[in-house]
């Protein structure tokens, strides 16, 4: 991106000025070095999005951000609930797409011997790649159920414990979901999913705490140097996908037949109060609870799988949160309290300390962000903070971002051969496709360090710790 097209707010905050047909500025959050490594669509994709009407303050990338569909991938947009509207290039595809940490109550030390059972116990119970299914059969009934139900849904069905449940965003259910806002083409394409983790930049890892930024924070946490934890990134899965590809043409009607100017076809979306706007709204929560319970699931098995080989531990969720939703929250905007319809699309919720949404048990610190990097490099956990929930509506990054497609990372790197490379570096990787593991390269991936210290420096998270993959399971 061309930096010289950009307002210097400060050394982590650019801003693109209002012009033309923008109702907002549009506002970066990145370093010098990552601005300039974004593509030119993504402040071609900003303007767009601050050209929507009822936005509110400013149009937002994450220092991840790279092009998406409609928003850049890394991008916000928070937009007045009488005014705004509702899109699916704001949400994404892979609707509530996200990551859950648990901790395992163990050190490494007691884990490295059996590292290598432990992720071949992980990768026959969850069922991953392309297509995979779980042991979970729905009728169209039973999925209904799970969309309204959630992660409440499955503690219910025998998968984990209502203590899981407050760590959960929503605390596992997000209220809003209508079933019958979902076509049947997108139930039927869930009934053996659920419980699967996917394929793509989807993982479970067996991560080590490497290294600790704030030790009271971590405290909190329940965590500190050499813990052994369980990540996992997954969403929605096919159900998502569906939504989205049902509801761009319905979206599309809506545009023309509400007047409202696109500038980007992928734009497409319909007032929040509308039929059609709230027809998607219960179908995207819908979509919300199918994730949620979904890695619920997963986490119930992950947890079986590691307590069968190392019976000593216990295994506990740390948090849940997504990173491809639109929530209804309340935010102060020049000093009035406002009701407002927050799209993030590859950007994770951050809120800072006393958010009535937080755990009681996080409440005096802030919410955990759970940031993935690559399966060759570190993953973070940072906390939200006061100044990031009032500067981006309490949103951060979600990972490294992409730095190169993934047709030209099948092309340069053979995925035994990062499989080999991981392993000497004491990572063990199983996955279901070598394809998929050439796409999803440690190379292909910006540096998520680099990415992490923006977001710290720009203050809308904190570092907490660093941590570092042992076993890696790929779809």
């Amino acid at each position: 991106m061309d930096i010289k097209a950009l307002k210097k707010i400060s050394d982590y905050e650019w801003e693109i000025e209002k012009t033309g047909e923008m109702n907002v500025p549009a506002r970066i959050y990145a370093d010098e070095k990552l601005v300039t490594e974004m593509d030119e669509k993504v402040r071609e994709q900003l303007m767009n999005v601050a050209s929507l009407p009822g936005i509110v303050k400013a149009a937002m990338a994450m220092p991840d951000a790279h092009w998406g569909y409609g928003f850049p991938i890394g991008g916000v947009g928070a937009f007045d609930e009488d005014e705004g509207i509702l899109s699916v290039g704001g949400v994404g595809f892979d609707i509530s797409c996200g990551v859950r940490t648990m901790r395992t109550g163990l050190k490494e030390e007691q884990v490295k011997e059996k590292i290598e059972e432990v992720v071949n116990e992980l990768f026959r119970t969850v069922p991953a790649g392309l297509g995979s299914t779980g042991e979970i059969k729905l009728t169209e009934q039973g999925i209904d159920e799970v969309l309204e139900g959630g992660a409440v849904w499955a503690v219910e069905q025998g998968y984990g414990t209502k203590r899981d449940l407050e760590f959960i965003e929503e605390f596992g259910r997000v209220d809003g979901a209508d079933a019958s806002k979902v076509s049947h083409k997108a139930k039927k394409r869930q009934y053996k999913q659920v419980g699967t983790l996917g394929s793509g930049n989807h993982y479970l890892e067996i991560q080590v705490v490497d290294e600790v930024f704030d030790e009271k924070t971590a405290k909190v946490f329940k965590v500190e140097k050499g813990d052994v934890l369980i990540s996992f990134h997954c969403g929605s899965r096919a159900l998502g996908h569906q939504i989205g590809m049902d509801y761009l043409p319905i979206l599309a009607q809506a545009s023309k037949k509400y007047g409202i100017p696109i500038r980007d076809r992928e734009l497409v979306c319909a007032p929040i109060k509308s039929k059609e706007g709230q027809d998607y709204w219960g179908a995207m929560n819908a979509g919300i609870n199918c994730a949620l319970a979904n890695r619920q699931v997963i986490a119930h098995l992950a947890r079986t799988a590691f307590e069968k080989v190392l019976p000593e531990a216990k295994v506990e969720t740390l948090y849940d949160i997504s990173h491809n939703t639109c929530k209804i929250e309340e935010h102060d905007v020049d000093g009035e309290k406002r009701k407002l319809y927050v799209h993030r699309k590859g950007a994770t919720r951050a809120f800072g300390p006393g958010r009535k949404e937080l755990p009681k048990d996080y409440m005096e610190v802030g919410q955990p962000v759970l940031i993935g990097g690559s399966m060759g490099t570190y993953s973070y956990i940072l906390v939200g903070t006061e100044t990031g929930t009032s500067k981006t509506f309490g949103s951060a990054c979600h990972g490294g971002g992409r730095r190169m497609s993934r047709t030209k990372a099948k092309h340069s790197w053979r995925g035994e051969e990062i499989i080999r490379r991981l392993r000497e570096k004491g990572i063990i990787v199983k996955a279901h496709s070598y394809a998929g593991v050439a796409e999803e390269a440690p190379e292909a991936y910006k540096d998520v360090a680099e990415v992490v210290d923006a977001v710290h420096n720009a203050g809308l998270a904190k570092k907490v710790v660093r941590v570092r993959p042992i076993g890696c399971i790929k779809g």
